[in-house]
């Protein structure tokens, strides 16, 4: 029987009471549907041995752990582990630079620029470059709009990030639109959803009650999202791809997400057999 380890939440991270173990009963509940064992670690425990694959799902809150990820990738491919996705993925996807990398080869995406620290005078300038008086900013290895900031000039910059930023202009989109998630596995489409902020806000994560219903992507969505994927190089076992239209309404990369993403298959009737079956292929 192939047995597969998901990786978990460090017990002393904030992460580890959240909603993560309903979603482990959900993957798990699929793969053993489909004949395979589960065996769930802490993300930051030992190498688990006699395993087929190892996933890094659930390791929600590695963001928080500074240069501890990468080691503990490298740690993982040292022993030999089989990763899904793969440890250069899995390193480079976790520092959110990777979407200027994207931009520069072609692929559609918002416009960002990066810097050391956050403050009032980078703000401005990126408001001026951008053309707009509203931004968002967030650290540049985050996830799940931790220390993330909607700003516009005059407004503080407390609850914004600590150290490396990101800054994007804001598209009102995603009050209006939402963000459309579209969901490959094992390098195929399976199912895409919406999610909607709450009125007055702009976190579509369910964790701020953001509201996620099952969608048809449209044909330009399934169009960015292939371009997007494109450009990546290697192999990849799952991929969320998130996207929200600019204001010339064409759809744009937020996050490409390779590490440790939601795949809402609870959303789609035929997710969870996608699912399994990509991870008995790997």
């Amino acid at each position: 029987m192939p047995n597969v380890a998901i990786l978990t939440p460090d017990p002393q991270d904030e992460a580890f009471h959240t909603r993560w173990r309903e979603v482990l009963a959900e993957l798990s509940g699929h793969l053993a549907k489909a004949g395979m064992s589960v065996e769930q670690r802490s993300w930051n425990e030992g190498h688990p041995n006699g395993v087929d694959l190892v996933m890094p799902l659930l390791a929600w809150g590695y963001h928080r752990a500074g240069g501890r990820w990468g080691r503990k990738i490298e740690e993982l491919e040292a022993a030999g582990a089989s990763l899904g996705n793969p440890g250069s993925v899995l390193k480079w996807n976790a520092d959110k630079s990777y979407l200027g990398r994207l931009a520069d080869k072609g692929a559609p995406v918002v416009p960002t620029l990066f810097a050391d620290r956050l403050g009032n005078d980078v703000l401005r300038d990126a408001a001026e470059r951008f053309g707009t008086d509203r931004l968002i900013a967030k650290p540049r290895v985050s996830a799940g709009a931790w220390q993330t900031i909607r700003w516009s000039p005059g407004d503080p910059i407390d609850g914004g990030p600590t150290g490396p930023a990101m800054i994007q202009p804001y598209l009102p989109s995603i009050e209006e639109q939402g963000e459309i998630s579209l969901i490959y596995l094992g390098g195929a489409f399976s199912h895409a959803i919406r999610k909607r902020p709450q009125p007055g806000d702009f976190r579509v994560q369910p964790e701020y009650d953001g509201v996620i219903t099952p969608h048809h992507p449209l044909p330009d969505e399934r169009d960015a999202a292939e371009r997007i994927l494109a450009v990546v190089e290697e192999d990849l076992l799952y991929a969320r791809v998130d996207l929200v239209r600019d204001a010339a309404g064409k759809p744009v990369l937020m996050e490409l997400e390779l590490v440790e993403p939601d795949l809402y298959l609870r959303y789609d009737e035929g997710a969870g057999q996608r699912f399994a079956g990509a991870v008995a292929s790997a």
